[in-house]
């Protein structure tokens, strides 16, 4: 996959950009994936080192086991990469780049742990932010969250 692509946590203070991607997007359901997201899965796809830049900022980074460690912004939190010990790639969480929507999955990783949850989801009930009345104009007021798209200051506080 060699389109490049930009991505970065939720507060804007790390974002990089991305010259291609492995063949290898996928979902980890992991025991290990699903506390490091606090979430039913880890979605990741595989970014070799060398065409991995860091725009703005650095991730924090801790070591999640023997074998690998957990990039994520040191100021909002948001879990942005595993990396495995050796490996020439980092495994980048595919809702931080500006457009996930354009990486489609190839598998699901980890199966044995896949919450029996996830089989309700298309039972559920299912609302758009905008049914929820109030709430998204308060949200898209006070929103702190950075733009998909890179900027050249931020916060812009224009």
């Amino acid at each position: 996959m060699t389109e490049t692509r930009t991505g970065g946590c939720q507060c804007g203070a790390v974002r990089f950009r991305a010259a291609t991607l492995k063949d290898n997007p996928h979902v980890c359901h992991c025991r290990m994936c699903q506390k490091a997201t606090g979430n039913f899965f880890a979605a990741l796809v595989g970014v070799p080192k060398e065409d991995l830049t860091w725009t703005r900022g650095q991730p924090a980074e801790f070591r999640s086991s023997e074998s690998g460690a957990r990039g994520f912004c040191r100021d909002c939190g948001t879990p942005l990469y595993y990396s495995g010990t050796g490996n020439a790639h980092l495994s980048l969480s595919i809702a931080a780049f500006d457009d996930p929507g354009a990486i489609p999955l190839r598998f699901e990783a980890g199966y044995e742990s896949r919450l029996p949850q996830l089989d309700q989801l298309g039972g559920l009930e299912r609302y758009r932010t905008a049914d929820w009345g109030d709430l998204e104009q308060v949200s898209l007021r006070t929103s702190c969250q950075h733009p998909d798209h890179d900027t050249d200051v931020w916060p812009d506080h224009s």
